[in-house]
C-alpha cells in the first residue's frame, strides 16, 4: 500500500504490474446503479426529488475509477454527488448543499467516499461541519478507499 505524506497530484504510481498479475474476468454486463443526473455536487439541487429522504452518497471524483464494486457495493440505493476537495472552487457552497440535504430534503443517512490521499480528507470535513451545523441529525459514516481499490477504513461518525 502506498503511502502519502502530502498531496500526490503529481507524484507516478504505475500498478500495471501488479495488476495485471490479479486478472479478473467479468462476465455479462454490469448494470448501472446510477439514479440520477446530474451528479457533480456544483450542479445538484439539494432538494431534488431524489434527495428526499434518501440515502447520500457524497464521493471524491476519483473513488469511482479506483473501487471496482464501485456501482454494486456502493451506489445501489443511493443518490450521488460527487465532488474533488482540492480541485473544486467554491466549497462554502457545498457546505450549504449538505447541510440542505438534511435539513430541506431530510436525508435518512450520508455516506462520504474517500481516497487515502491527504487531501481527500476536505470532503469529510465539509460534510461534518454541514452536519454539526444541519438542525436535524443524520448518520455520517465514512469510507477510505486505497488508491488501488481497498477499502482502508469503514466509520460512523
Amino acid at each position: 500500500m502506498a503511502q502519502f505524506t502530502g498531496c500526490p497530484g503529481s507524484g507516478m504510481v504505475d500498478f500495471r504490474e501488479k495488476s495485471d498479475s490479479k486478472k479478473e474476468e467479468t462476465t455479462g454486463k454490469i448494470q448501472s446503479q446510477l439514479r440520477q443526473w446530474p451528479i457533480q455536487l456544483h450542479l445538484i439541487s439539494p432538494t431534488a426529488s431524489y434527495f428526499q429522504g434518501a440515502d447520500v452518497l457524497l464521493t471524491a471524483d476519483c473513488v469511482g475509477y479506483a473501487l471496482g464494486g464501485f456501482h454494486p457495493d456502493f451506489l445501489k440505493g443511493k443518490s450521488i454527488a460527487i465532488a474533488c476537495p482540492k480541485l473544486d472552487e467554491g466549497q462554502d457552497i457545498y457546505q450549504e448543499k449538505i447541510k440542505s440535504w438534511i435539513d430541506d430534503a431530510k436525508i435518512n443517512t450520508l455516506t462520504v467516499l474517500i481516497m487515502q490521499v491527504p487531501c481527500c480528507m476536505g470532503l469529510l470535513n465539509l460534510a461534518q461541519q454541514a452536519a454539526k451545523a444541519a438542525k436535524r441529525k443524520v448518520p455520517v459514516k465514512y469510507v477510505v478507499v486505497g488508491i488501488q481499490g481497498e477499502i482502508l477504513k469503514e466509520e460512523w461518525v
